[in-house]
């Protein structure tokens, strides 16, 4: 198997993150020196230039960011060789955290040179106007989407995870909890005021959500909660001590197929915007390589 330690890896970054993650980005480069950087420019760079890397026959392609820009390379590397890299340089940091990555920059990226493969197994949304997403841990359809899709990027910058507990309490007041209707693997729909399919355990962070869901395996965890503006509140209080999954009101299930529908609900996909409902998601044709700490914290599928 071609590893990295042949040809250097291409590493995509977003200048615009903010001048914190530039800085965490030339401390992981000092281990990685013959690394190649690619900086994004606009929406959809980072999906390009990881394909025509892949297409070029790049062993690796790194994303050098949160969960939106993990995302954003691991489309452009669907249905390739290709390896992902990640530098865990976002908020959250949710993927890294699943996958038992280091948050430490010179740490991670001593993975990329020293550590192991495994497999990764995607989801794709498609939306109504024909969109499709392909996400790495989860789509949220609900309360969580709203605070996404309203959150004050600059406010971001300054007050990381801080500024999601500020826009959730901004919310809360004015989000109408619009009924969600699921149906799994075909079933009669059924009604939920909020949802996250999760690829993985964890949720806005290191908090669990789902005990035993996998990103090595192919499916979903469904996360469905009834409720308005008082289980949200609830949900954000258990958050921090892992006792999400005790939440009143939320049920786990299994699902190969989701379908979702309501009324103009907002979406979001790995901690980003990803428009509204309908949508119908399912696993990606097939799973990706995903570069590892030496001792993974889950086995290869």
């Amino acid at each position: 198997m071609t590893t990295l330690h042949s040809i250097a890896p291409l590493i995509v970054f977003n200048p615009a993150a903010g001048s914190r993650r530039r800085q965490k980005l030339r401390r992981a480069l000092r281990l990685l020196p013959h690394a190649e950087l690619a900086e994004t420019a606009a929406p959809g760079d980072a999906e390009r230039i990881a394909r025509e890397a892949a297409r070029s026959g790049r062993p690796c392609v790194v994303a050098a960011g949160g969960d939106g820009t993990i995302a954003e390379v691991a489309a452009g590397l669907a249905g390739s060789d290709t390896a992902l890299g990640i530098l865990p340089l976002g908020t959250a940091n949710v993927l890294a955290q699943e996958l038992g990555l280091p948050m430490l920059p010179e740490a991670a990226a001593a993975c990329l040179t020293g550590g192991r493969e495994a497999l990764l197994w995607p989801g794709i949304a498609r939306f109504a106007d024909g969109r499709q997403r392909l996400f790495v841990q989860m789509v949220g359809a609900g309360f969580d989407a709203a605070v996404v899709h309203n959150l004050d990027l600059r406010l971001k910058k300054v007050l990381g995870r801080g500024a999601y507990v500020w826009h959730s309490l901004r919310e809360l007041p004015r989000y109408r909890f619009a009924p969600i209707a699921a149906s799994l693997d075909g079933a009669a729909a059924v009604p939920a005021s909020a949802l996250v399919i999760s690829k993985g355990r964890f949720y806005a962070g290191r908090y669990i959500l789902a005990p035993g869901a996998s990103p090595a395996q192919p499916g979903f965890h469904v996360a469905m909660i009834q409720g308005g503006a008082a289980r949200a509140m609830l949900a954000g209080a258990l958050l921090p001590f892992g006792l999400l999954p005790r939440l009143p009101g939320l049920t786990l299930h299994r699902a190969a197929h989701v379908a979702l529908t309501g009324p103009e609900v907002p979406v979001q996909a790995d901690g980003d915007p990803a428009g509204t409902l309908p949508l119908t998601v399912e696993d990606a044709a097939g799973p990706l390589r995903v570069r590892l700490a030496r001792e993974p914290l889950w086995a290869p599928g």
